[in-house]
């Protein structure tokens, strides 16, 4: 759809639950992907993004070809309940009419607010200071009374009932909301308690199928070589997930794993060397250097398998380069088969149409494999034992030819929903702003209830 600007004022949107000030491509792969979007659609766009600082300025980023100036506020889980960037603190003046808080003012004033929990954080598995982190920011707008619109997203699961019934009073009172895959959108209806609203609730796609990608400045060796020039050996691209790498991670068997995920990595990538010439790439998705929230990088991790493996260098290296995720995705295009476990390390594979597979640690990545009609790609080492798991792995690698024309032949339909959703949003919340402006109430339908103390857990 062709660029638009309501009624010859600028449309003002905020984001939450993406930003580019986090080590994890994932995310910014969404916030990319959703910027691009609104840039797009709306070039004078004002624009606030809620990240992880302590602070409110203004920034110039290259978004869509072009530098775009963003206005940048904290909001955090922090108890300094006095400081404005305080979710605690933004809820409560919220309550009481704003207060001058910059965050609640930039909200109330907004034609969207625009939420996508990191994609798969709308949920209580990740314990319930990150629960907190996502359900504030929800309530803070549906108390302002602003559009408030989830993008395309995982909704639950949920293991505590209090706050299944808290995120489905999200979800009720939410202007929109999008599922990333049909799975998700059975779960959204379930949260929804009534038939869905054909205008207002859909069954979509993850937002970074359609993240553009940029060919970096530089490709360290012996990547570089590997990829450019003619193809000699096929080139496979490998991510290991510090999340579940970790064994600090694995005490209890956090994700309820019947099959060992370190043996698994361990045995498809050696069985990948034994049996094939293929040059293998370690991909790492998040890239901080030091352990986040006592988590480790998927740096950490890629370099610890490699030297497990013992490998030579001309077969196996660690992509060990801080690449935004436009580029990282280029990188992945290039490969001839991505296997993964973080999500958009594998998305990034899929919508190159690269024939992909993944080890899931969740059952989120099932539903978006099959939307590009991939479901058989998926290893889930909550099913399958260890054997089972390489052996699935490395069929996904034998029959990758299949895998790529499949690919070809669905992936197009799944860019033409990325961009379908993207028009469906901006027309509502164009047709938002009209009807506000003309006196009428919004389409959100009801503030959450909960008292404003319980939300210093």
């Amino acid at each position: 759809m062709v660029a638009t600007q309501t009624m010859g004022e600028p449309m003002k949107l905020c984001l939450f639950g993406a930003s580019p000030d986090t080590p994890n491509l994932g995310v910014s792969a969404l916030y990319f992907s959703v910027m691009n979007a609104i840039v797009t659609r709306y070039p004078d766009a004002d624009i606030t993004v809620f990240d992880h600082s302590r602070a409110v300025r203004r920034v110039e980023q290259r978004i869509a070809g072009r530098d775009v100036p963003i206005r940048r506020i904290g909001a955090n889980m922090s108890r300094r309940y006095y400081s404005p960037n305080s979710l605690v603190n933004m809820k409560v003046s919220a309550a009481l009419g704003g207060l001058g808080n910059p965050g609640v003012m930039a909200i109330s004033g907004s034609d969207g607010v625009l939420d996508i929990s990191g994609g798969d954080s709308f949920s209580d598995i990740y314990g319930t200071n990150r629960f907190m982190k996502m359900v504030l920011p929800k309530e803070i707008c549906l108390r302002t009374g602003a559009p408030l619109v989830l993008l395309p997203q995982t909704y639950g699961p949920f293991n505590n009932p209090e706050y299944l019934e808290r995120a489905s009073r999200i979800v009720r009172g939410a202007t929109m909301a999008f599922a990333r895959d049909q799975r998700n959108y059975d779960m959204l209806c379930e949260m929804l308690g009534t038939a869905p609203d054909e205008k207002r609730h859909y069954n979509g796609v993850d937002v970074a199928f359609a993240l553009p990608k940029e060919q970096p400045d530089s490709i360290p060796e012996p990547v570089r070589s590997w990829i450019e020039g003619p193809r000699e050996r096929p080139v496979i691209g490998f991510n290991v997930s510090g999340l579940v790498y970790d064994p600090q991670m694995d005490e209890g068997n956090t994700f309820g794993f019947k099959a060992d995920y370190h043996d698994a990595v361990h045995g498809i990538l050696q069985r990948l060397l034994d049996e094939t010439d293929a040059r293998i790439v370690l991909i790492p998705h998040v890239l901080s250097t030091n352990r986040q929230n006592s988590e480790m990088s998927d740096t950490e991790a890629c370099h610890l398998t490699a030297r497990h493996l013992g490998a030579d260098p001309d077969r196996l290296c660690v992509l060990d380069h801080a690449y935004n995720p436009m580029g990282i995705k280029w990188v992945i295009s290039q490969l001839d088969f991505m296997c993964g476990t973080r999500m958009h390390a594998t998305i990034a594979g899929l919508s190159s149409r690269v024939p992909t597979a993944t080890i899931a640690y969740s059952k989120k990545a099932l539903g978006v494999f099959e939307s590009c009609g991939q479901g058989d790609r998926v290893a889930d080492p909550r099913v399958l034992d260890t054997g089972e798991c390489i052996d699935h792995i490395w069929q996904s690698w034998l029959v990758r030819d299949q895998a790529r024309a499949g690919l070809e032949q669905n992936v197009g339909t799944v860019l033409e929903r990325a961009q379908a959703q993207s028009d469906a949003m901006f027309d509502f919340l164009d047709a938002e702003k009209l009807r506000r402006s003309r006196g009428g109430a919004s389409t959100s339908r009801a503030a959450v209830a909960e008292p404003v103390a319980s939300d210093a857990g």
